[in-house]
């Protein structure tokens, strides 16, 4: 592990116990851990911070996945099925993350979280309720396909915001509300973020020092944000996924147009 100062691996821990916090709730927890990484570690090569980001995330969504799977409505069929589907796929993207161009994904990636904006905030009942509604066989088919198998791909070639698309395509798709639709998430996360580190693994760009110190803060995160999801229900979730969603299109565009 190279030197790191002391107020940079404070920095880099506290960054990581509110990324954890976020993506409990409602994902996207990247947005806020990966900048961090790549701030703090200027002279590393940017595929050591994807790495150990993907250490330190897997802790923190399998905290928040094993809280939420004892407390919360959790579809205990499905997302066994969706994590699986989604570990393959991210392995896949991660292997060809390098042959992609994600400058031309950025924008296409900010159209659709600001349409999800658009959406949510024009449709207060979404992700409200539903969580009683058996979707139909096509829906299944549909979130294994969106979910387990796009999302997760995208997760390993990109990344940012994987959780909460995730979160949304569950809502949208398979009718659950946003509560058991983010528990459901956090295993199917749980899953890219692991087929994604078993790449980096192989290539050895995983700082794993400094990525078990910083778990042990994004554990706590990912603990604290689960229970709160849990006391405060779905309207306290879809207050976050807005905030969320902003802060997600803010950092693409920056990342687009201000290099």
């Amino acid at each position: 592990m190279p030197d790191i100062a002391l107020t940079t691996a404070v920095a880099l821990c506290l960054a990581a116990a509110l990324a954890g916090w976020v993506d409990a709730v409602v994902g996207g927890g990247g947005l806020l851990q990966l900048p961090a990484l790549l701030i703090g570690l200027p002279d590393l090569s940017p595929t050591y911070a994807l790495g150990t980001n993907k250490a330190v995330a897997v802790t923190g969504t399998s905290i928040a996945a094993v809280t939420f799977a004892r407390e919360a409505p959790l579809d205990r069929r499905l997302a066994p099925r969706l994590g699986a589907l989604a570990l393959a796929s991210s392995a896949g993207g991660a292997l060809l993350a390098s042959a992609v161009d994600k400058r031309l994904l950025q924008p296409l990636i900010m159209v659709m979280l600001l349409a999800v904006a658009a959406f949510v905030v024009l449709r207060p009942r979404f992700g409200a309720a539903g969580a009683d509604r058996v979707p139909t066989r096509r829906r299944v088919g549909a979130a294994l396909l969106v979910a387990g198998v796009g999302i997760g791909f995208y997760d390993g070639v990109l990344g940012p915001g994987t959780g909460t698309f995730l979160v949304i395509s569950l809502v949208a798709l398979l009718h659950m509300n946003l509560l058991k639709a983010s528990a459901t998430a956090k295993v199917v996360n749980v899953g890219t973020n692991l087929g994604a580190l078993a790449v980096f693994t192989a290539h050895g760009t995983v700082l794993w020092g400094l990525a078990a110190l910083m778990a042990v803060f994004n554990m706590a995160g990912g603990w604290a944000g689960a229970h709160m999801a849990l006391r405060r229900g779905s309207g306290f979730v879809r207050v976050v996924l807005l905030v969320v969603v902003a802060g997600l299109v803010a950092r693409l565009a920056y990342d687009q147009w201000w290099p």
